[in-house]
């Protein structure tokens, strides 16, 4: 499967990349900002685009020719205004499913956020417009005709993973490193039980093939 990574200079997404990178089944192509962290990504072996979420459908489904599945990792980040998360995680988001359509890429796999599907949890949250745009876009993403998985990580951790996750439909607030969520939105890309799935993802006691399986 030719995958487009949309995000690949994030947190999550530099997992990501290294876990395509050196994958026997997937081939990588990824998706940045600007020039200089596309030729970064080059000078380390990977096939890298420059497009922006802000840009036409057009432009990025032009991006994603040729390829099979797009991971959305992608994010305004928490410096920026309600303003940014609304154009990018949720306009943006929207327009890549859009292209993605058009591209003939139907696998998506988007990453989200824990409980973004429940309204009450979040309703005094500190990040409340950020969870809204998420809210919405998985909203849309369940209404398109792609192929999706929604995967609602928790806290996001930089520690190393340990391989060991719980996921569900429905769990309390926990934490994940980075690098777990990585390895469970790769292995998700032909888990057939996580087609047309959401869930939350947290640090438990499952592998993450056992996990993704007892959805």
């Amino acid at each position: 499967m030719k995958v487009f990574l949309i995000g690949a200079n994030g947190q999550v997404g530099k997992h990501i990349v290294h876990l395509l990178q050196n994958s026997d089944e997937h081939t990588l192509k990824a998706m940045v900002r600007n020039e200089q962290q596309a030729e970064t990504l080059r000078q380390s072996g990977v096939n890298a685009v420059v497009a922006n979420l802000e840009g036409s459908v057009d432009d990025l489904a032009k991006a994603m020719e040729c390829c099979d599945a797009v991971i959305f990792s992608a994010g305004s980040g928490g410096k920026t205004g309600p303003d940014k998360t609304l154009l990018v995680d949720l306009d943006g988001a929207v327009k890549s499913m859009e292209a993605a359509e058009k591209a003939g890429a139907h696998r998506y796999i988007m990453v989200s956020a824990v409980q973004a599907h429940n309204r009450e949890s979040w309703k005094d949250s500190p990040i409340k417009p950020y969870m809204v745009a998420k809210h919405y876009a998985d909203r849309m993403l369940v209404s398109s005709q792609l192929n999706y998985t929604i995967v609602r990580p928790g806290a996001l951790l930089n520690e190393p993973g340990t391989g060991k996750v719980q996921a569900a439909e429905d769990l309390q607030r926990g934490s994940i490193p980075r690098e777990d969520v990585a390895k469970s939105i790769v292995a998700a890309l032909n888990e057939e039980n996580t087609f047309r799935r959401s869930f939350d993802l947290m640090s438990g006691d499952q592998s993450i093939e056992e996990a993704l399986k007892s959805i």
